[in-house]
């Protein structure tokens, strides 16, 4: 008796693998919004190397947050306390080298640390107590931010302190964190190739190495995962580990590129950074999604938010319209959800 093909063993059709790709909705998402902006703005600026330059800012700010919070987010949990983290690492960052004296360099190195410790305390006490990530990182979002607050009145009885470009090491932190790359006379922020690196980095682990099956599986289904041996508290652990660090790093960047920081930096970035995530097709019950969706997502952002203003529009539209796109990529994403558990 001939015996067909084993039904494991059949191949989806291209076609099908497309559709059920995480980051399909938020690239139609990035098509239709550049072409929209380039028909209303293109003569206004957004075609140009330097309006180029302006949305790739801002979306790799938000991005190499995204990243993270995306890796989270596929693992099942949330991290809000990112926002108040990009504050606290900025303005330690700054009292550590302009008030005590601190090579930057070493209290660099200090920021890191504390960002790690940080995540850790978040992962560990979300896996330890079984609470709700959401809640969790809400109260150390307050935390942080209380704490960054009272300690900068405390140390300089300000709420901003400058002075970083002072400090023995600035020159080559600025060259690292915040030089630009020259295209065309036009200087393109260096956060943009650690957003692109980041990306790539994130988007290896996801597809290419044990752990990223980890995160899917943590995400998807954690008591399966965990009874075949995934060590998903582990996990866990670890990404809130990388959302904290981050942030750390791109508080890190905003400080030398302004040289000082402000006690308020980074407010609403913990939902920026979740709502780019989810546009770029990341589902909020984890297990789906992907980095290059976080990255077409915080893409997205920025393109908004810079084409709001060259079309000359009142900024404060903007949020409107980044409400509406949430939405839209929720419902896009529960369908896209539906034709890959058929699938």
């Amino acid at each position: 008796m001939r015996v067909g093909p084993d039904e494991r063993l059949r191949r989806r059709s291209v076609l099908r693998q497309v559709l059920t790709r995480p980051e399909l909705g938020a690239l139609g998402g990035v098509l239709v919004v550049w072409i929209f902006f380039a028909v209303v703005a293109g003569d206004r600026g957004f075609l140009s190397l330097r309006g180029t330059a302006t949305y790739l800012e801002v979306a790799a700010e938000l991005g190499i947050v995204a990243v993270a919070v995306a890796l989270l987010m596929i693992g099942g949990e949330f991290d809000l306390s990112v926002g108040s983290m990009m504050g606290a690492s900025g303005m330690l960052l700054t009292i550590l080298a302009v008030h005590f004296g601190w090579n930057l360099w070493a209290a660099l190195l200090a920021v890191m640390v504390f960002a790690i410790l940080a995540g850790l305390f978040n992962g560990i006490l979300v896996v330890r107590t079984g609470l709700p990530s959401f809640i969790v990182t809400l109260a150390t979002l307050f935390v942080f931010r209380g704490a960054t607050i009272g300690v900068t009145r405390l140390v300089t009885g300000r709420t901003q302190v400058g002075g970083l470009q002072e400090v023995g090491g600035y020159e080559l932190a600025h060259a690292v964190f915040a030089s630009d790359v020259m295209i065309g006379g036009v200087g393109f922020p260096a956060s943009i190739v650690w957003w692109l690196a980041l990306v790539g980095i994130a988007t290896w682990i996801l597809l290419r190495t044990p752990f990223g099956n980890w995160i899917f599986g943590t995400g998807g289904d954690g008591h399966a995962a965990n009874s075949v041996g995934v060590p998903t508290a582990r996990v866990k652990v670890i990404l809130f580990a990388g959302t904290a660090l981050a942030a750390a790093l791109v508080g890190v960047m905003q400080a030398v590129a302004f040289t000082g920081a402000d006690v308020l930096r980074g407010e609403l970035r913990e939902f920026y950074a979740i709502i780019v995530v989810v546009i770029g097709g990341t589902l909020l019950t984890g297990g789906y999604g992907s980095a290059i969706g976080a990255a077409l997502g915080a893409l997205i952002f920025g393109m908004v938010r810079q084409g709001i203003v060259f079309t000359g529009v009142d900024a404060d539209w903007f949020k409107v319209c980044l409400g509406g796109m949430l939405l839209i990529a929720v419902l896009v994403n529960h369908w896209v959800r539906r034709r890959a558990s058929r699938a």
